[in-house]
């Protein structure tokens, strides 16, 4: 395949890893003269043997992923060039990194120095701080995962992809499997609950324990057993393996590693808080690919730069020459003045990218007719903006409960969950479902579709206890509790499978197995045995079975 030309752009030059689902390639940018790597995924070979609806369905959640994950601007990410379908494949083109992947980076130290680890892990927690404020899930973080520089700064690769690969009913793969790396894999993963933040705290921990102690805590000659322990026994401290660790770091470790994901820290925040005060503070670096350069010289430039240029390595890994920051980033050590970001902002009127409206009476139709164009042709990020900008003049103009305002709200709601914007979307939400239940009271199927549209957000946003108990109360509207009116077999029975998730992502598996058990006598009545919530409900109930025998 070297020398095929991707998008009439990208000429596949080398080969740098494969796998069942895809290729990845370092590659030739030809309109700009760059190195870049590719990415090339096969929706056929990820979807199964499901049929074409389901490959079209995965291109189209490929395109809403690398959308969604670009607009995450942070030096510890791998840049997002471009994006799309070649043929039969998707493309993902991204920035060429230089450096070693974590990987082979603590295969050639034995041991690893463990301000090495606080190095690495607190760099890890600065992107994992900029990811879930999106707010988005790696889902597969570990060490392949992970580039370090020849300025011992890290990258952080296949942010998104996981989450492609990912189904939307019971997160697992039409093989039955889970999405993500065994040994790195969060129980509530594992059970294929409902992932989030905590998801990617666990596997930090896990990182983390490999990089002191030599060895992932839990392993095993088969995935199940993996899983299995992962589920059931507890990790080893990693200083009976590193005496010399810190205390503090060994606590940190065990508490990323809690099987309930209430009992880890609450944020990536949280954890580089408590790694900054094992962070080297003097010294210097002990040269090329040491991690804890950018705290010991932050941004400090090479000196032998300016006299003679870094040779092109040889394609082995990702990799591609970083520009110099003239703004000092937050990803070379996590921010220390970083705040997460509440979970309801209260400004619906505050787009991530303002735009102005024209001066003079504000041309609501006109505005409506150009947000509609936007999204017909896919650019939902600028159509976000307008309605942003366009809403708080309409407000201004016709009044806050005026019909034209009520539906540039709805719109704005609906666009930025497609948007991926959750957390600016929930409070929109949130006033749509309180004024249509204050008018039309709390049966209203508008006002119900609301709040279920609120419960998804907070789910997004990685809130389960939250979004449970919003699930939970809009449920019987949907069973015909209160009438036939708002009676829904179909929306019942969807809310009834992610509170399932929901209680495994929570720890409660007991509850979990139980709701998705009862679920699936239902579901069978309703659909048949033959419809895909069924048969998927089965393959997860198997699968959690299997790894309870380990």
């Amino acid at each position: 395949m070297s020398g095929r030309t991707i998008a009439d752009r990208y000429e596949l030059a080398t080969i740098l890893g494969q796998g069942g689902m895809g290729q990845v390639w370092t590659a030739y940018d030809r309109r700009l003269d760059r190195r870049v790597a590719v990415k090339l995924l096969r929706p056929d070979r990820v979807a199964g043997p499901t049929g074409s609806d389901a490959a079209d369905e995965l291109r189209r959640r490929f395109v809403r992923e690398c959308r969604v994950t670009a607009q995450v601007d942070h030096p510890g990410l791998v840049t997002v060039h471009d994006a799309g379908s070649d043929g039969d494949d998707l493309y993902l083109v991204m920035q060429y990194v230089e450096g070693a992947d974590l990987a082979d980076h603590l295969a050639e130290q034995d041991p690893y120095p463990w301000p090495w680890a606080v190095a690495v892990a607190a760099q890890l927690c600065a992107v994992l701080c900029a990811v879930h404020a999106v707010p988005i899930v790696h889902r597969d973080l570990k060490p392949g995962n992970v580039m370090v520089r020849p300025d011992g700064t890290v990258t952080v690769l296949d942010l998104g992809v996981a989450s492609v690969l990912d189904t939307d009913t019971t997160r697992l793969t039409h093989t039955g499997s889970p999405i993500g790396s065994p040994a790195y894999m969060a129980p509530e993963q594992a059970m294929g609950g409902a992932v989030g933040p905590y998801t990617d705290l666990y596997a930090l921990g896990v990182l983390l324990h490999e990089l002191v102690s030599g060895d992932v805590p839990f392993a095993g000659s088969t995935a199940l057993g993996v899983l299995h322990r992962h589920l059931y026994e507890a990790p080893v401290p990693v200083r009976q393996k590193r005496p010399e660790a810190p205390v503090a770091l060994e606590a940190l470790v065990l508490r990323l590693l809690a099987k309930d994901p209430q009992d880890r820290p609450a944020s990536a925040q949280e954890v580089y808080e408590e790694l900054a005060p094992l962070l080297p503070k003097h010294g210097t670096p002990a040269g090329p690919l040491d991690p804890t350069r950018p705290f010991l010289r932050p941004h400090a430039p090479w000196p032998d730069r300016a006299a003679t240029p870094a040779p092109v390595p040889a394609p082995a890994a990702f990799a591609a020459p970083q520009p110099a920051f003239t703004t000092p980033p937050p990803a070379l050590g996590a921010p220390p003045s970083f705040t997460p970001p509440p979970a309801v902002v209260p400004s619906p009127a505050a787009p991530a990218r303002p735009t102005t409206p024209p001066p003079g009476r504000l041309d609501v139709a006109r505005a409506v007719d150009e947000v509609k164009k936007l999204l017909g042709e896919g650019r939902i990020t600028q159509a976000v903006d307008i309605l942003g900008a366009t809403l708080p003049a309409a407000a201004a103009e016709h009044g806050e409960r005026s019909p034209v305002v009520r539906i540039l709200r709805k719109q704005y709601a609906a666009t930025l969950m497609d948007d991926g914007q959750y957390r600016r979307a929930l409070p929109e939400l949130r006033r749509l479902a309180e004024d249509r239940t204050a008018e039309a009271g709390p049966a209203d199927t508008q006002a119900l579709q609301f709040r279920y549209d609120a419960a998804q957000c907070l789910e997004q946003l990685g809130e389960a206890g939250a979004a449970l108990v919003e699930y939970r109360a809009v449920l019987p509207y949907y069973e015909n509790a209160y009438g036939p009116i708002t009676s829904d077999p179909g929306r019942a029975l969807d809310i009834r499978h992610r509170i399932g998730q929901l209680l495994l992502a929570v720890g409660d598996h007991t509850a979990g197995r139980a709701q998705l058990q009862a679920l699936l006598y239902d579901a069978e009545r309703t659909y048949g045995p033959h419809h895909p919530l069924p048969m998927d409900l089965r393959r997860l109930l198997s699968h959690q079975r299997d790894v309870r025998g380990g």
